[in-house]
């Protein structure tokens, strides 16, 4: 990948993330649109998911024939040897968007053949904010640089989490009663690609959830360590933990994340 190649990507990934955006703004979800349960009742889609997606891969296709794509609602297509893929998730947080509220995001990235990201965008529909990362060339929001917070602890400060849809995972109860006495304030908002971009942004200190998945984790974790956090383990697999935090408050919040998510949770 050139870096001309990756200013290409980033112009069109950019577009469709503004797309989607007015597409999510103009839907159906709250307000009497169709949702279907998936692997469970609170594993659920909405056509709007459906719709974005379907567009998304329509206009990568075009664009990068070569390249791979894997999406939340309709899976992986393999590309050609070597080459890229897309990660998609089209409604990121479909649970608030069917219920009317205000908090979701499309996520859109690219990684390489070994599930090395190379560029994320993450897009919050509601407040029009688009969050954009190349690997090596910072982190903007809006076309504006952007930073990990300066904190040098959690204390006083905004600790960003999610469930693992309806369930709590391994060590979280723990670890927010841990936060909680650190007088650090834990929020779970419900979508984890726009809950990591916090840490980007400086909003939130740290974040964390349970099973990383690439289609919404991977580009707010690119998005995030060219902003300056520290992402703990750098590049998890698929359904590991993963800690990201402000790097002055890194030191204690990699303690308190080995002695509550466990070993697994504090790899390197």
């Amino acid at each position: 990948m050139t870096g001309h190649d990756l200013d290409g990507a980033l112009r069109v990934a950019v577009e469709l993330a503004e797309w989607a955006s007015e597409t999510i703004r103009g839907g159906k979800g709250g307000a009497g649109g169709p949702v279907r349960q998936k692997a469970s009742p609170a594993d659920i889609v909405t056509d709007t998911d459906e719709a974005v997606e379907t567009h998304v891969r329509s206009v990568l296709r075009r664009e990068y024939p070569e390249w791979g794509i894997d999406g939340e609602e309709y899976g992986a297509q393999e590309g050609a040897s070597g080459a890229p893929h897309w990660v998609i998730d089209p409604v990121d947080g479909t649970t608030n968007y069917a219920h009317g509220i205000g908090w979701c995001s499309f996520s859109l990235g690219l990684a390489e053949q070994d599930g090395s990201p190379l560029l994320g965008v993450v897009a919050d529909p509601w407040r029009r904010e688009v969050f954009t990362a190349v690997r090596g060339g910072g982190a903007h929001l809006n076309g504006v640089p952007i930073h990990a917070a300066g904190h040098t602890t959690l204390t006083g400060h905004v600790f960003m989490t999610e469930w693992a849809a309806h369930a709590h995972w391994a060590g979280l109860d723990t670890l927010l009663a841990q936060l909680s006495a650190r007088h650090c304030t834990a929020r779970v908002m419900g979508s984890t690609a726009l809950s990591l971009a916090q840490v980007a942004a400086g909003r939130a200190t740290a974040a964390a959830i349970g099973e990383f998945h690439p289609v919404d984790g991977l580009p707010a974790l690119l998005i995030a360590t060219e902003a300056g956090a520290v992402a703990i383990p750098q590049l998890p697999a698929y359904d590991e933990p993963l800690l990201l935090v402000a790097p002055g408050a890194a030191e204690e919040a990699l303690e308190l994340w080995r002695t509550t998510v466990g070993r697994k949770g504090a790899a390197s």
